[in-house]
């Protein structure tokens, strides 16, 4: 779910911001004229220290200086002084740099009134000559509000070329409907997050879904699919074809053709899109679609909630028509731990009757009200051309992309299905930026992405352009940063089954463990305590999309500040003597036991760098896989039951699909542990019939047994090339 100000950043000046702050009305200062010799002295190309894909030029136009990238249009630099010169009506600042002999080296990008660098960037000259990068297409606005039938008005906006609307070629429409707003959508919003889809042209359709921003009717999370539909029955799919019919009709100079585009719940609407689909609509790309928001989206995994998440989001969405973000400077972790459970949670914040918060409180397993909202179990055809984009480390909708591949991938009778999975975090894939967090892929893979596939794919569908060569899955895998193509995912040509094994000792192998050679041992223990859960991310933690939160990157976060705790597992390989890829989907196979009646599982597959590693990468540890499984829904989703204490128990679940090499000299772990605190709910550990509203005494510590043995052999199962 992508709040509006991450889904879309336009360059202001040299640096990347929201789209709201470049709309800002600021009081610019006195301009000074430069003669036009000293104005010569900056012209040049510069390029991020840190992103060096990110290039700017600087010209000279008129008596001023003129800077422009490939996703930001040209704008003029005035000056207040020698090598000072801020951008007329928002609030950046831009400082040249000299060296020694003067010469103009760097150029430095500042907001106007930030604190100390906050918001700082700096760029290399690294050439004195101008070349033109820039392919901004000017786009004309228009606002439109769209009758569905039950009388309801939507409201949208429509950006076309200028000029485009009584002569050229008929263009197709491209159309992303969301619940965060599209006010901010403009020629500077497409052109920087569609560039080369903005620069071939489309009809581009932005639209408040019902009940949100300036749309009429009411908003129903996640709306799910009216099955048997009256004439006033609507859902998602209703509202989609309702609008598509509209702009056919009411917009001139159209091919007659639609696609369906959106990150996170808009995905979740490009999806619907594709179901009973309008015969207009050509082309979808779901791009980290909510699928399924109690499996493996969102606010529950395998039934164990997803508390901050579910807290924070609700608040947003269902607390009022816009998205205001929940923003506290209380560490989470505190916060959730001193109100006990998620019903204390929610009474302190006074959200407990809305509706989503409701059905969290009333119906934690797998009801028909969850059931209701799944894309899944809708996808038995395939309708339209459909990309599915997802992150590996996509720390909100992993699971939605790979769930709805593999639901239409066994309909895919005509070759239109296709799947990215990329190095990416939640949306990553619209950024120029060659790392997530500290770790560095060595190109700018969501470039790569756009320019190869995401806009040859359109181009293909609405305009029978040639270009689109993906036969099936793109994958990047990390570890040796290259691109790979499937003809299936998980990819089954060239590759064979493996098995890493948990043993008892604590190391990890390929090898199937022996009674023999463990000094006797068959299991592993630690205590785990609820009153004294294991952090997910470093703390303080920050309220999900609030000041300063690290929840964009914190999977890629070095988990070395959990990894010496005692109330969780580690199992280690040696250091590896040749690289190890690991392909597909990674699932886990633990044989556990507890002296609870209940708890999580928490396994995470984790690459160790070396301690010699560059750029500050020494003795990393980066989490490649993980996923949690609520003990209680071990049999059944639907039908929670409590765990025998003792009993040795087989934990079967899947951490999603990963393309990894562990590098020679690394080391692969396994990580083990009971709590994941406050992403996940605390589990009491002992069986209560709603964990949302366990009682204090419920708490307990617990014994946990991880076995590695020849009759009880944990591991983790996937594939390897041949």
């Amino acid at each position: 779910m992508m709040p509006r100000a991450f889904s879309v950043l336009v360059f202001c000046g040299a640096l990347a911001f929201p789209v709201a702050l470049c709309a800002q009305n600021v009081s610019d200062p006195a301009a000074v004229t430069l003669p036009a010799g000293q104005l010569a002295e900056y012209v040049g190309q510069y390029r991020g220290t840190f992103e060096p894909d990110v290039i700017h030029v600087v010209t000279v136009c008129g008596e001023a200086l003129c800077v422009e990238g490939e996703r930001m249009e040209t704008r003029e630099l005035k000056s207040e002084s020698k090598d000072h010169f801020f951008v007329p009506g928002i609030p950046v600042r831009v400082e040249f740099i000299r060296d020694a002999a003067g010469k103009v080296t760097e150029l430095k990008t500042t907001m106007a009134g930030s604190r100390s660098n906050g918001g700082a960037a700096t760029m290399v000259r690294f050439s004195d000559q101008p070349e033109k990068l820039n392919h901004f297409r000017e786009y004309t606005r228009s606002e439109e509000m769209i009758p569905m039938r039950d009388g309801v008005k939507l409201h949208v906006v429509i950006l076309r070329p200028e000029g485009s609307e009584h002569s050229g070629e008929p263009l197709p429409f491209l159309m992303e409907r969301t619940p965060y707003g599209v006010d901010y959508e403009s020629s500077t919003s497409v052109n920087a997050s569609k560039p080369e889809l903005a620069a071939s042209g489309y009809i581009f359709v932005f639209g408040d879904i019902r009940g949100r921003y300036k749309s009429e009717g009411q908003f129903v999370m996640n709306h799910p699919i009216v099955e048997h539909k009256t004439k006033n029955d609507v859902d998602e799919t209703t509202d989609t074809n309702d609008t598509v019919d509209w702009l056919l009709k009411n917009v001139p100079n159209n091919n007659g053709r639609v696609g369906a585009y959106g990150i996170s719940y808009p995905g979740f609407l490009a999806m619907m899109a594709g179901i009973n689909a309008h015969p207009a609509v050509k082309a979808i790309s779901p791009q980290a679609p909510m699928t399924n928001i109690w499996i493996g989206d969102d606010f529950f995994h395998n039934g164990a909630f997803r508390e901050t998440y579910g807290f924070d989001y609700v608040q947003q969405l269902e607390g009022q028509k816009t998205d205001v973000r929940v923003d506290s400077n209380e560490d989470t972790f505190e916060f959730f731990l001193k109100n006990e459970n998620f019903a204390g949670a929610a009474k302190s914040a006074g959200m407990s009757n809305l509706p989503t918060a409701k059905a969290f409180l009333t119906q934690p397993a797998y009801t028909k009200f969850w059931q209701a909202m799944a894309v899944e179990p809708h996808l038995t055809k395939v309708e339209v051309p459909t990309l599915e984009v997802g992150g590996w480390w996509d720390q909100e909708d992993m699971w939605g992309p790979q769930a709805e591949y593999a639901a239409l991938e066994p309909h895919d009778k005509n070759h239109e299905v296709f799947l990215v999975l990329g190095p990416w975090n939640h949306g990553g894939w619209v950024q120029t930026t060659r790392h997530l967090g500290v770790v560095n892929f060595g190109a700018p893979t969501g470039d790569t992405y756009r320019k190869t596939i995401e806009a040859p794919f359109f181009e293909k569908y609405l305009k029978d352009r040639q270009g689109f060569d993906l036969k099936d899955t793109a994958s990047f895998r990390t570890g040796v940063n290259r691109w790979e193509r499937y003809s299936a995912w998980p990819p089954k040509e060239g590759f064979k089954e493996a098995k890493l094994y948990l043993n008892a000792d604590r190391s990890l192998t390929m090898t199937a463990p022996g009674e023999k050679g463990t000094g006797g041992k068959i299991a592993t223990n630690y205590s785990a305590d609820p009153k004294n859960p294991v952090p997910y991310r470093h703390r303080p933690i920050q309220s999900t999309y609030g000041h300063g939160s690290k929840w964009r990157t914190w999977l890629v976060e070095d988990q070395r500040f959990v990894s010496g705790r005692k109330d969780l597992a580690n199992f280690t390989t040696p250091v590896l003597d040749h690289d190890v890829t690991v392909t597909g989907d990674v699932v886990a196979d633990l044989f556990a036991s507890t002296t609870g009646t209940d708890g999580d599982w928490v396994v995470k597959l984790i690459d160790v760098y070396p301690k010699d590693a560059p750029d500050g990468m020494g003795g990393y540890q980066l989490m490649i896989a993980d996923e949690i499984l609520r003990g209680r829904y071990r049999n059944s989703l639907e039908k929670p039951e409590p765990v025998k204490p003792g009993e040795v128990t087989e934990y079967k679940w899947s951490l999603h699909g990963v393309d990894h090499t562990f590098l020679k000299g690394h080391r692969i772990m396994v990580e083990v542990q009971s709590s994941w605190f406050p992403l996940y709910d605390r589990n009491p550990q002992t069986y209560v019939p709603n964990i949302m509203m366990a009682p204090a005494n419920s708490y307990s510590g617990q014994t946990i047994s991880i076995y590695g043995s020849a009759k009880y052999p944990s591991h983790l199962k996937f594939e390897m090339p041949e």
